[in-house]
């Protein structure tokens, strides 16, 4: 399993006991979802290990307390501890409506409602405060952020997400 097949699901940021237990920051909306996991991939070097799952707890709101087969005590935990958790991209919950993750609408098509087709999108940069759209159409590439106000429609089916850009935009990339 690589990195590429999965989803980032969390990290481990402390011990929680001395029987080895610890506590994982979810990065996700829902994180009581992922409280009956039987097991999850371990980022440890390059590689992904599968860790096998005793007890997993909603802990406060966004961590989940977690106790490893593979982990009995603090030093195990000690080893551990840092580590990124992936889970395979078939377990993330399927989204409908405008709701998309930014890996499903690679490929998708760019259609604004006064520009027409404004390219294909090539990746999201969220690195920013604002999550963007990375587009390519006639070898200029275009920025377009991701929020509700610009996203009119998600178009599964035809591969499309409608946008209505603020006035100006397109026209700096392709004017």
């Amino acid at each position: 399993m690589t990195k590429e097949e999965c989803f980032y699901l969390g990290k481990i940021v402390s011990k929680y006991s001395y029987k080895g237990e610890v506590l994982v920051k979810i990065d996700a909306d829902e994180p009581e979802i992922y409280e009956n996991m039987e097991s999850v991939f371990v980022s440890l070097g390059n590689n992904l290990v599968p860790f096998f799952i005793d007890k997993c707890v909603l802990h406060k709101s966004s961590l989940l307390r977690i106790r490893f087969e593979e982990v009995q005590d603090e030093s195990a935990a000690d080893n551990i501890m840092g580590s990124e958790l992936y889970l395979p991209l078939k377990f993330l919950p399927k989204l409908t409506g405008n709701k998309f993750y930014y890996h499903d609408i690679i490929g998708f098509r760019l259609e604004d409602h006064v520009h027409g087709d404004i390219g294909i999108i090539q990746g999201v940069n969220d690195s920013t405060s604002q999550a963007l759209f990375i587009a390519k159409k006639d070898n200029k590439e275009l920025l377009i952020p991701i929020n509700d106000e610009i996203i009119t429609k998600v178009d599964r089916d035809t591969k499309t997400i409608h946008v209505t850009t603020p006035e100006g935009l397109v026209d700096l990339y392709l004017g």
